[in-house]
Order: C-alpha cells, then sequence, then structure tokens
C-alpha cells in the first residue's frame, strides 16, 4: 500500500473516533476491519461517511444481490481493481450468479465499444436481458458516463423498478469510487497480481 495501515483500533484517539470505529467495526462484524478499511481511517470522517454509504449499498437494497453483485465485478474489470474484483466475483457466485454469467462479465468487450465484433460477442453471450441490461448500464456509467436513452430503456424493459434502478445507479457510482481508491494506493497490494479465474473461484466455493 502506498500509505501505513491505520491501526486495528483507535488506540489514544479522540472519542469521535472511536466511535467510528466501532461504527466500521459493527458493519465488518465477526470479520476485523479490513485493508480498505485500515485505509479510509487515516481520515476518520470519510471512513464513517463512506461505512454508512456503502453499507447501505450492501444491507438495504432490494434490488437482486446477484445483479449488484454481477455489476460490481464488472466494474472491477473496467478498471482493473484486482481487490475489488476477488472479493465481489466470488459473492456473485454465492448470490447465484451462473458461473457462465460472470465470466461473460470478465471477458465481453465494453458495450461502449459499438463495434461489429463486440455487437457479435454480446449476442452469443450467456446473459440474460436484465443481466445485459445491468451490464450495459455499468459499462456506460463507468466508461462513457452519460447513459444514452437506449441504454436506460434497456432496464425499463428488464422491468427493474424505480427504486431497483436507482439502486444499481448508486451502487454503480459507489463502487466506481471504491475500485478508483483501492488502484491509486494499492490498497491490499493487489495492483501487480492476477485477478481470480473463474474457474478458480468455482472451485474454492466446492
Amino acid at each position: 500500500m502506498r500509505l501505513p495501515y491505520a491501526p486495528q483500533t483507535p488506540g489514544d484517539l479522540s472519542p469521535e473516533t472511536h466511535e467510528i470505529y466501532s461504527r466500521i467495526a459493527a458493519r465488518r462484524t465477526p470479520r476485523p476491519l479490513i485493508a480498505l478499511d485500515l485505509s479510509l481511517l487515516h481520515a476518520p470522517p470519510v471512513a464513517d461517511g463512506y461505512n454508512h454509504f456503502i453499507g447501505s449499498l450492501r444491507s438495504k437494497t432490494v434490488l437482486d444481490p446477484a445483479l449488484l453483485e454481477l455489476s460490481i465485478s464488472r466494474i472491477a474489470i473496467l478498471n482493473n481493481a484486482v481487490y475489488e474484483w476477488n472479493i465481489h466475483a466470488p459473492l456473485a457466485l454465492k448470490a447465484g450468479l451462473k458461473a457462465s454469467a460472470l465470466q461473460d462479465a470478465r471477458s465481453l468487450p465494453s458495450s461502449c465499444q459499438a463495434t461489429e465484433q463486440s455487437i457479435d460477442a454480446w449476442k452469443s453471450s450467456s446473459l440474460t436481458a436484465r443481466q445485459k441490461a445491468v451490464l450495459a448500464y455499468t459499462d456506460a456509467m463507468t466508461e462513457a458516463v452519460t447513459v444514452s436513452d437506449d441504454v436506460f430503456q434497456q432496464l425499463v424493459k428488464a422491468e427493474l423498478s424505480d427504486r431497483e434502478i436507482v439502486e444499481l445507479t448508486a451502487t454503480v457510482a459507489g463502487y466506481n469510487c471504491v475500485s478508483r481508491i483501492l488502484v491509486a494506493l494499492d490498497v491490499g497490494e493487489n495492483n501487480a497480481r492476477e485477478m481470480k479465474s473463474v474457474d478458480e473461484l468455482v472451485a474454492n466455493l466446492v
């Protein structure tokens, strides 16, 4: 990591910082604080806001968890965030995403590339219409920022509710932020490592 990690406990820091540590620890229980927490805790108020926002995305959304983890895994691929992929791709499988769909998320060219080859690759993928809509939306938000009406209408056709669309939008925005922190600071010392293959992730679940 490009910075030293903050300590696992707040030590003799202010009561306010103790409270922030406690809130983050409560969300992580029974696990200890992770490398990302110990990076952000150099700026405790930022870590606190991050914890509340990401905690809401992880535990208070109604959108299918497999779709949320699919979008996060795709962000990891687009941004080359090894740490993010190695954590969230297994969660996608645990949430019920098929290995073939996760492999498509890893290998498909960006839907922002409107080439004949990329269009053919998307057509021949194993993804459902709803999964394609989520990935295309993720690609657009991550790479183009501007989302075309055609891409947005795919979500509507896939029958995502207004709440689900907002949750997906916030998740894609939030985890683009996460990936940029991870890569910029090399949190977890993962930047030079390889992303785990889908076959390896499946084998580790057994």
